[in-house]
């Protein structure tokens, strides 16, 4: 059973195996540990996300008010026409609030999109087929291979969402310790290649319907045509995946094996390594699920493969394409496909009515996501309706192409601008609904294609998570990592995670701008510039 943390945990004085504490770790962190603590208070003082954004829309209000009464405009990149800032606090800001309200929500870019990836990937989940998946995956690999196989299956588990952290951090301490390694250390790994690579993953996940959705939402200010896919940064999330398991591989190996206080409690709750192991059953439920996949893979491949086929779109292109305006539904048919076949071979799905059952559930578990999107596309449509989007986004560009600012210097800005603001909102889709809206109008007038903000905000929004307590799942983790050493606290955590968020952060950030320099396209139909 995993302890829960208390707030007490995080390095009271002398308490053994805490950074910063006589007679146990070296002092390491201090510094480190007292901003995490300032971070828990600041963010601890911050709203839930939800009122976060109503809050947000009364601030809207005030300041559309004093715009508007100063009558300030810009003229529109898209028509040459003058924008207009419009009062939200007047009479026809009211009209519009009220009058919109069920509109905006449901026409809200990433509703329609994300639930139907939820409910194909609840049947794979819910079935046991994602968990099988990933104990395969970390329990078949050689010993020099298990710290690399733990962190690539760290970015590909986003598929779950956050299952991905109640599956994987156990299965990692018990996938090093089946090999003689440190399970604090499988731990770290695993929570780390989720937390600090959550936007990275070589599968499609319902995070890219998301930010698609928003990214769309955003751009569209500035060309009312404009559509994001959710696999516009597909080919850049297969390279980052690869190149964070790397990363983790080489971190882990040559700095924190090498840390003497890698040894649990002589009285740790330890697992059964036999819980790596699937049952027959279950293993061939997997290989048949695994190959139904496949078929269904190639099937698609092959009805998409012809310049004929009636998914491509006009001409034979692919990148304007029913195949592409549809990959979501795609993406949810093969999960649900897999789950279906598992379960049926398991005995997880006993009757036809189990399907719809476990896709309900799923829905029902994205309810608190449903709800903040809610709030979202309220505040989204106000400020689009007021323009100060507009007048940010001109006189931001216009200002930038003044000073003659290099992109490059303007891309870093911002990543370290969101990377901090991570810290303390944490929820991805919430920080990139107040971002978006302002940084991918500006960067379009500056040329920089939407998909490629998209790709440098997954960065900021990954980077920090490992080492920010304000995440619920840094707390999960650290639960986890109790029942190894028991006296472990947030400090604990933070001091093993933080040289792997930093490396991974440093690495992936000279990706995007090797892609960048390089041209190569983020994914299909998505140019990087």
């Amino acid at each position: 059973m995993t302890t829960t943390p208390t707030a007490g945990t995080a390095g009271t004085p002398g308490t053994p195996g805490t950074p910063g504490t006589p007679g146990s770790e070296p002092d390491r962190l201090p510094r480190v540990l007292r901003a995490l603590a300032v971070v828990e208070r600041l963010g601890n003082a911050l709203p839930h996300p939800f009122w976060l954004f109503w809050i947000l829309a009364a601030i809207l209000g005030v300041t559309s008010a004093g715009l508007a009464a100063a009558g300030v405009s810009v003229v529109s990149p898209a028509d040459g026409e003058e924008v207009v800032v419009q009062n939200l606090l007047s009479g026809e800001g009211l009209a519009m609030a009220v009058s919109t309200a069920i509109d905006n929500f449901a026409t809200f870019g990433p509703m329609g999109t994300i639930v139907a990836v939820i409910m194909g990937v609840a049947i794979a989940e819910r079935t046991g087929f994602l968990a099988a998946a990933m104990k395969v995956s970390v329990s078949r690999v050689p010993v020099s291979w298990v710290v690399f196989a733990v962190a690539f299956a760290g970015t590909v588990s986003h598929v779950a969402s956050a299952a991905a952290y109640i599956i994987l951090v156990p299965l990692g301490g018990l996938a090093f310790r089946a090999v003689g390694k440190s399970p604090i250390l499988g731990v770290v790994v695993a929570y780390t290649s989720i937390a600090s690579g959550y936007d990275a993953s070589p599968v499609p996940t319902p995070n890219d319907a998301i930010f698609a959705g928003i990214t769309t939402e955003a751009a569209r200010m500035i060309d009312p045509t404009a559509y994001v896919s959710p696999v516009s940064n597909w080919y850049f999330n297969i390279g980052s995946s690869l190149l964070l398991a790397i990363v983790i591989t080489l971190v882990t190996n040559l700095v924190l094996a090498k840390r003497p206080d890698l040894d649990a409690d002589p009285d740790a709750d330890l697992d059964d390594v036999e819980g790596l192991e699937l049952s027959p059953r279950d293993r061939s439920a997997l290989r048949a699920a695994m190959i139904s996949g496949l078929v269904a893979m190639l099937a698609v491949v092959a009805v998409v493969l012809p310049p004929s086929s009636p998914l491509r779109g006009e001409g034979g292109s692919l990148t304007e394409s029913p195949f592409l305006d549809g990959i979501a539904a795609i993406v949810a048919v093969l999960f649900a496909l897999v789950g279906i076949v598992y379960g049926w071979r398991s005995g997880a799905i006993t009757t036809a009515a189990d399907v719809p059952r476990l896709m309900a559930e799923g829905v029902r578990q994205m309810a608190p996501v449903l709800v903040l999107f809610f709030a979202i596309a309220q505040f989204l449509a106000y400020f689009d309706w007021t323009h100060i989007g507009d007048v940010i986004a001109v006189n931001s560009a216009e200002a930038l192409e003044s000073t003659g600012v290099p992109i490059w210097a303007v891309f870093l800005a911002i990543l370290a601008l969101l990377s901090l603001v991570n810290v303390l909102v944490t929820s991805g889709s919430a920080m990139w609904a107040l971002a978006a809206p302002i940084v991918v109008p500006m960067l379009m007038l500056l040329d920089v294609p939407a998909e490629t903000t998209q790709a440098l905000f997954r960065i900021a929004d990954s980077g920090s998570t490992a080492i920010t307590p304000m995440s619920p799942y840094f707390i999960m983790a650290l639960g986890f990592l109790q029942r190894y050493r028991k006296s472990a606290g947030i400090g604990t955590l933070a001091s093993y995670t933080l040289p792997l968020a930093v490396c991974m952060t440093l690495a992936w950030t000279c990706l995007f701008f090797a892609w960048w320099a390089l041209g190569i396209p983020l994914g299909p139909g998505a140019p990087v510039r």
